[in-house]
């Protein structure tokens, strides 16, 4: 299996190269923010991409799963880009979902895009949770005592190669007390882990998380603190 070792609230943890975090102890995959139908939503409005991010996010999941050895899936929220998403799901990727189902038993983080939409079709739905004194929830809650792994803000760091150039890439948000996961959908976005909404949500600025040759790559924060 390949990844990253990650130590977060004295449990360790393997970050995946596709943004999975797979956590050995519980026999967890944790994912955030698949946004599935993402493209579909946006042909309704005219605005035609390929329909085929919801079978590429499954496909990798179910990749993830197989390499690990999985048996639970964490979503954690923001798992359709809308409502409505999982009556869009088109049979490849409708097939892809109940064969992931087969293997692991699904927990769906109800998100702002989604709510429980996602339990319709397998597995259960919840607001948050806590596992082994670990709050997993859709978004940062600032005043939250317990650790707390969530995803919401889709962050992403922008690095400068030695050739000069420049590239973004999706990264987990550290402090801490607190992981917010990358987004995993094929289509989702990013914001850059230096926005102050991070700030506002963390209470702190936060280190950017990355794998890069096969080591953890850790992009330390701006120094100061926020009460």
């Amino acid at each position: 299996m390949s990844g990253v070792s990650l130590l977060f609230a004295d449990s360790h943890f393997r970050l995946l190269p596709c943004g999975a975090l797979f956590w050995p102890a519980e026999n967890a995959l944790l994912v955030a923010d698949l946004h599935l139908e993402k493209g579909s939503a946006f042909a309704r409005r005219g605005w035609l991409l390929p329909p085929y991010d919801s079978l590429d996010t499954l496909n990798r999941i179910s990749a993830a799963l197989r390499a690990t050895a999985a048996t639970r899936l964490f979503a954690l929220g923001d798992s359709f880009h809308d409502a409505n998403g999982p009556s869009r799901l088109g049979d490849a990727a409708g097939a892809q979902l109940r064969a992931i189902l087969q293997l692991c038993e699904i927990c769906w983080i109800t998100g702002n895009h989604d709510g429980d939409s996602g339990a319709s079709l397998g597995g259960r739905a919840v607001a948050e949770l806590e596992v082994a004194g670990i709050m997993l929830r859709h978004e940062a809650q600032r005043h939250e005592n317990s650790p707390e792994i969530s995803g919401h803000f889709h962050p992403k760091v922008v690095l400068e190669l030695r050739t000069g150039r420049r590239i973004s890439r999706r990264c987990i948000a550290a402090t801490d007390r607190k992981l917010v996961l990358p987004a995993y959908g094929a289509y989702a976005g990013g914001l850059d882990v230096g926005d102050p909404a991070f700030v506002a949500a963390l209470g702190a600025a936060p280190d950017a998380l990355l794998p890069a040759a096969g080591k953890l790559l850790r992009i330390a924060a701006r120094q100061e603190k926020f009460a």
